[in-house]
């Protein structure tokens, strides 16, 4: 595997493309049928008189927002990160380029029907236009913004690459040649994951009118918060992930929609058997030989003020692209990373106005990384794990690399979306998901394992999945406010699991010298009611020393038979010695005198959360203002997700993950809802909304929102045309 290297010595302002009079004139008209109008919070709401326009001005306020998000999330799907940040960045665009195909994109893009078209070409003319009218903006790649662009990221996902378990590292060592692969093995990702999904039916509301909670759980600042409304019967609010010009997370007059992510198998690994012959190379397949295909990928990376070219000589059979080599075999990988299709449902959803029409929608079978969680105005709630679903051999082990040299390991179609995994009106009245098993998602009306092949749903319970079942099983009937103080509701489960094992050790050994120091310690987790506050010593003391525990406990996504988190947790806790249990604790102890000063130190005092800049990469001082939070992470079973860790010269954590946009919406005639967003919708440090949420935001405090037009006046900040 050979790569050639050659430097391009090109200054990057010759990068840049002018604009035509022509686009210029063809802009400025545009921007006439489209108003935005600001409200107390910085939310834009984008009215035009076509969904066209409306796209156009929702993008253009995107860019007003935080231009630097919107160009790095195209920067990534083009697979060409390394040119602004790097060699470093070098395999992982190789994987990107691999798995998303530029040239079907355009493909795609050409023969879009002419209603997709129009909103493809609103998108990069509003984003150029916004370039036009702002010369300071310097952007770090992309001068000249393509309305191909969003066919390369199809769903408003987070993690919207599947690879199965390959590795970036894996990929780089196939493509180096610069490792021994006969024992390779992935290592499990330990993920700060989760994202929450609830729905109400009227029966169990106190208005009669069905109830949906969104709560996805990303790295912060990844979502804004917007409105878009249209003359052609769009009127979307939500979420819109920066760059795409549909709302993901949200609702409409008619329904609403949250997404949750799901382990359910839409992407494998193929054990190819590679034959060298006359120097080609060929792989088995159906008692034959069939040509490797080979493509050079040609990327660039930075190397100070020039570029350099690598050219990658990639390989792939019929099944997709070679990733790695496993026990002296190349891998492929199957998977469905974009489609025009999954664009065309994540933009139609948004205009759901009924069941049937949601229902249809989904019948499009292109979302590959989404649960999703519903409820609507007619008083249905639901819930689909996963969507597209390929139908495969039921006697295979899908969660590991299958023999590609068999037509049996080929997929048979897609399974219908009611012979996937579903709920439709459940009797008890409730739905949940958070990133859980399905199969506990409405209590004891949820769906019947024995029902569905392993491959759809692997996911295991996790301890927020515990969590909400508990709390929704034992409760009165909703309102909105209701809802958002039980989604808020702060209890630990695995320490209902992890804590009774370290008492017990404990009180074993408590004699023993080493563990004499920890009496004190013991006895105030003793009396933790196990949930996270501010003021909480134990809820410090109980993170920190699980941290340190068994990696396993962390793991919340499965594959296929494994045990699941809860699982894991309880065996841990069967088997763990004194030293396993108790030597940590300890450890914790020493670390936070050392750091602090003293061990018993309250929660809210070392997790913090901290805005200073609107950088990308954002950094962290424990000299410079930040707030406390008395969330944890939905790892140990905090429904209301805040993920924190030390940086370099901090010692007090900062939170990086979890809650971002969070909204529960009621429907009936009219529809209410409140909101709450990380941080601020402006990522410009100048603005006013850059941290006017904040304080709001460590304390779960939500704020109206602004559905219907009279109401967005009546609080409006400002009104004007994009480019006003």
């Amino acid at each position: 595997m050979k790569s050639i290297l050659f430097l391009l010595l090109i200054p990057l302002q010759l990068l840049a493309q002018k604009f035509t009079p022509t686009e210029m004139n063809r802009w400025q008209q545009q921007a006439q049928q489209v108003s935005i109008t600001r409200d107390q919070y910085g939310i834009p709401h984008v009215y035009g008189t076509t969904d066209a326009d409306a796209v156009f001005g929702l993008l253009y306020a995107q860019c007003e927002d935080d231009f630097k998000r919107v160009e790095m999330n195209y920067i990534e799907k083009l697979g060409r990160l390394a040119e602004v940040k790097g060699e470093a960045e070098l395999y992982n665009d190789l994987l990107i380029r691999l798995l998303i195909d530029s040239t079907e994109a355009i493909s795609d893009y050409q023969k879009a029907e002419p209603w997709l078209k129009k909103l493809l070409n609103a998108y990069a003319d509003g984003i150029n236009y916004y370039l036009y009218q702002n010369p300071e903006v310097k952007p770090a790649l992309l001068h000249r913004f393509k309305p191909w662009y969003p066919l390369l990221w199809t769903d408003g996902s987070i993690g919207a690459i599947n690879t199965a378990d390959i590795t970036v590292t894996e990929l780089k060592n196939f493509y180096t040649g610069s490792q021994d692969f006969s024992s390779a093995v992935p290592k499990k990702m330990e993920l700060p994951s989760g994202s929450n999904g609830f729905a109400f039916a009227p029966a169990k509301t106190e208005s009669g009118h069905a109830i949906l909670y969104i709560n996805p759980h990303v790295t912060f600042y990844f979502r804004p918060e917007v409105q878009v409304q249209s003359q052609e019967g769009l009127n979307a609010y939500g979420a819109v992930t920066w760059g795409q010009f549909f709302v993901y997370q949200g609702f409409n007059e008619h329904c609403g929609w949250m997404h949750t992510s799901g382990n359910t198998d839409v992407a494998d690994l193929y054990e190819e058997k590679i034959v060298k012959k006359n120097k080609a190379l060929f792989y088995q397949y159906n008692n034959s030989l069939k040509p490797v295909t080979q493509k050079k990928i040609t990327l660039r990376y930075r190397e100070g003020e020039a570029l350099k070219t690598k050219i990658i000589q990639a390989y792939y059979t019929h099944h997709g692209p070679i990733m790695a080599q496993r026990h002296n075999k190349w891998i492929s990988l199957k998977s469905y990373n974009r489609s025009m299709v999954s664009l065309v449902q994540s933009w139609q959803r948004t205009k759901a106005k009924s069941f049937a029409e949601y229902k249809k929608v989904m019948d499009l079978k292109a979302n590959t990384s989404n649960n999703t969680v519903y409820a609507d105005a007619e008083g249905n709630i639901a819930y689909w794990h996963g969507n597209y679903v390929p139908v495969r051999d039921k006697a295979l082990d899908w969660s590991k690399p299958v023999d590609g040299s068999l037509a049996a390991t080929e997929y048979k179609g897609l399974h219908p979306v009611d012979e996937t995994v579903h709920l439709y009106n459940p009797a008890n009245g409730w739905i949940q998901n958070c990133n859980s098993t399905p199969f506990t998602a409405a209590g004891p009306s949820s769906p019947k394992k024995a029902n569905y092949p392993a491959y759809m749903a692997p996911d295991g319970e996790n301890f927020r999945g515990v969590n909400a079942v508990h709390i929704f099983s034992n409760s009165g009937k909703y309102t909105l406010d209701k809802v958002i103080a039980d989604a808020y509701n702060t209890h630990l489960a695995a320490f209902d699991v992890l804590l009774p094992a370290l008492s017990q050790a404990y009180e074993a050994n408590k004699t023993a010298t080493p563990y004499q120091p920890l009496a004190e310690t013991i006895k105030l987790l003793a009396a933790w009611d196990r949930n996270s506050s501010e003021s909480s010593v134990a809820t410090t003391l109980a993170i920190e020393w699980a941290q340190k525990l068994s990696p396993a406990i962390r793991q919340v996504y499965i594959d296929q038979g494994d045990a699941d988190q809860v699982q894991k947790t309880q065996q841990f806790a069967q088997i763990a010695t004194a030293d396993q249990l108790l030597a940590p604790l300890l450890e914790v102890k020493a670390e936070l005198q050392s750091k602090f000063g003293k061990w018993n130190i309250a929660w809210g005092e070392i997790n913090r959360y901290q805005r200073l800049s609107g950088d990308l990469e954002l950094k962290y001082d424990d000299t410079q203002p930040s707030l406390p939070s008395g969330f944890a992470a939905s790892t140990w079973g905090c429904l209301p997700s805040f993920v924190s860790r030390t940086y370099p010269g901090t010692n007090k954590r900062y939170g990086y993950n979890g809650n971002s946009f969070v909204c529960a919406v009621e429907f009936g005639p009219k529809v209410r809802a409140k909101s709450l967003l990380a941080g601020g919708n402006s990522g410009n440090p100048h603005s006013k909304h850059f941290n006017d949420q904040a304080q709001m935001y460590t304390q779960g405090q939500f704020k109206e929102v602004l559905f219907y037009q009279e109401d967005v006046e009546k609080n409006a900040e400002k009104t004007y045309h994009p480019g006003e």
